[in-house]
Order: structure tokens, then C-alpha cells, then sequence
């Protein structure tokens, strides 16, 4: 059975983007997967994105995505929201990776915009409806622009969002102007997808976030969010203010990088990356180092 939810939060409030851990020779890494949600849980998560662009989902097989699926939930699925990542440019590929997300066991659905084919917005309401209607699982849409090259419009969401099954977006827009109108006219779950605007984005009606940063600061964001939540505007400030070395240093360069970089640090599942991701250099290692420890991360 999959965590309670409830309408106003489908999927929990504290989400990390999991990375993928591998082994030394690159192979995937199941017993490092379920000891890291673990851990993240553990830390205050009550969902977990597996299988995202944190997850180096565009290099891993079906086969693996659905067995990092199937481990994950052995693990904390009792505990915490399983989401998983099946968005791609191709439709019919996104189909069977959503239906077969349903047969493994996921709570949920993280669906990005269709990347490098930059389709119309009536492509991209056909292509959503078609995923909602593929299973009975929630969707939570994935808009983001820097990353697909087309945003998903408000029209656009605010139509996604009449489907019953379309629950969610997870916002990684960067515009807090767009994202108040859609927050109001569209009624979805509004999830912050960019660390840095975590605290901005609740204030205009977001829930909740799938953060990168979550990894190593799980206890601050959700001590940030439970003071929001509160109306302790003062502490939350504070809190966004304590991490902003994190979101900077998390981002320095590519985010899975910076991701497995700290938890190698860490001593937690992570091990190397799949081409055309590469591992941190010593130099950036060090960066990273200071502006975790500039931020209260312990290393």
C-alpha cells in the first residue's frame, strides 16, 4: 500500500530526485539503491523520485529502471511515496515505461516535458493525456524548459489539470510570476523543482519540493517547510538563508555530479557516473567541500 496522501499533497511534502548508485565497474547498484532510501527517508523524506534526470534516467535500460523501482519500494515503499520517472520524447516508449511502472509496484508517475523534439503545446496536451490515460497511477508533470527547450504554457496546464489522474507539477520553470497564475487557476499540487526557489514557491502556494539538495540537507528542508507551514516566516527565512551555500555549491556544475560527489564524501551509495557524466575534479571536489561546510553539512 502506498503512503496516505491526500488531494492537497499526492505525494508527500519532502521528495528527493534519487540519484542511481552504481558499483566501481558501473553496474547497477540495487543494495546501494535501498540502504540510500533508507537513509533519505530515515532523514525526513516522505517520497522518493527514482528514475529522474537525477537518477541519469537517459543512460540507465527499462530493465534497470524497473528493477531500481522494485527495490526501492521493497525498501521504504511501506513509508514513502515511490514516484518514478517515465517521461522521454517518444510517446509509445513513454506508454510502456508507465505501464510497466503500474505492474512494478510505483505510487506514482513523474512525467517531463518531451525533450529535443520541441512539440506544440497541443502535442504536449496529447502527449500528458495519453500518459494519464495509459494506468491508473497519478502524474505528476515535470516542466522544464532549460532541460525539454518548450514550456509547458498555463493553458496548457491548467487544461492537463481537468484530467482526474493529472495531479501534480513539478516546477522547474524559474518564473514565480507564471507560477502564481498557475498555482491558482490550475488547482495542482505545486512542487518546487529548483532548490533555490524552495522557500519562494511555498509563499505563492506550492506544497512541497523534489529537491537535489535533499540529499544531504533533508532535516533543514523539512524543518524549513514545517516552519512555514506554521507561519514562523522569520525561521523559515533563516532556515533558506543557512542553505543558501548548498543550493549554490549543488549546482556549481551538473547535478548529479555534485549529488554523487557529496555522498562519496559521505561515505553513502553513490559510486561513479555513466558517460557523458563524469566525477567531480579535484579542484571542484574541494569547492564543493567548502560551500557544504559554509552551509552546516557535515562531511
Amino acid at each position: 500500500m502506498a503512503p496516505i496522501s491526500t488531494p492537497q499533497t499526492p505525494f508527500g511534502r519532502v521528495l528527493t530526485a534519487m540519484i542511481t548508485p552504481f558499483t566501481a565497474d558501473g553496474a547497477l547498484d540495487l543494495d546501494g539503491a535501498q540502504r540510500l532510501a533508507v537513509h533519505l527517508v530515515d532523514a525526513g523524506n516522505d517520497g522518493l523520485v527514482v528514475n529522474g534526470t537525477t537518477g541519469e534516467s537517459p543512460t540507465t535500460t527499462d530493465a534497470e529502471k524497473n528493477d531500481l523501482v522494485r527495490a526501492v519500494l521493497e525498501a521504504v515503499g511501506d513509508r514513502a511515496h515511490v514516484v518514478t520517472g517515465i517521461g522521454t520524447n517518444d510517446t509509445r516508449h513513454t506508454l510502456e515505461l508507465a505501464r510497466e511502472a503500474e505492474r512494478t509496484g510505483a505510487h506514482g508517475l513523474l512525467a517531463v516535458t518531451p525533450y529535443y523534439s520541441k512539440p506544440s503545446q497541443e502535442g504536449l496536451y496529447r502527449h500528458f493525456t495519453a500518459i494519464a490515460d495509459a494506468t491508473g497511477l497519478p502524474v505528476m508533470l515535470y516542466d522544464i524548459p532549460g532541460r525539454s527547450g518548450v514550456p509547458i504554457e498555463t493553458e496548457t496546464l491548467v487544461r492537463l489539470a481537468e484530467h482526474p489522474r493529472i495531479v501534480a507539477n513539478k516546477d522547474a520553470k524559474g518564473d514565480l510570476g507564471l507560477a502564481g497564475w498557475a498555482i491558482a487557476r490550475s488547482g495542482l499540487a505545486w512542487y518546487s523543482g529548483d532548490d533555490m526557489l524552495n522557500l519562494p514557491l511555498l509563499s505563492i502556494g506550492a506544497v512541497g519540493f523534489v529537491s537535489v539538495v535533499g540529499h544531504v540537507v533533508t532535516p533543514d528542508l523539512r524543518a524549513m517547510l514545517e516552519a512555514h507551514l506554521d507561519g514562523d516566516v522569520q525561521k523559515a527565512t533563516e532556515i533558506h538563508q543557512k542553505l543558501l551555500p548548498v543550493f549554490t555549491g549543488m549546482f556549481r556544475t551538473q547535478g548529479v555530479m555534485t549529488t554523487k560527489g557529496a555522498l562519496n564524501l559521505q561515505g553513502l551509495p553513490a559510486g561513479p557516473l555513466r558517460l557523458p557524466l563524469v566525477e567531480l575534479s579535484a579542484e571542484e571536489t574541494d569547492r564543493l567541500k567548502r560551500d557544504l561546510a559554509a552551509g552546516g553539512v557535515q562531511l
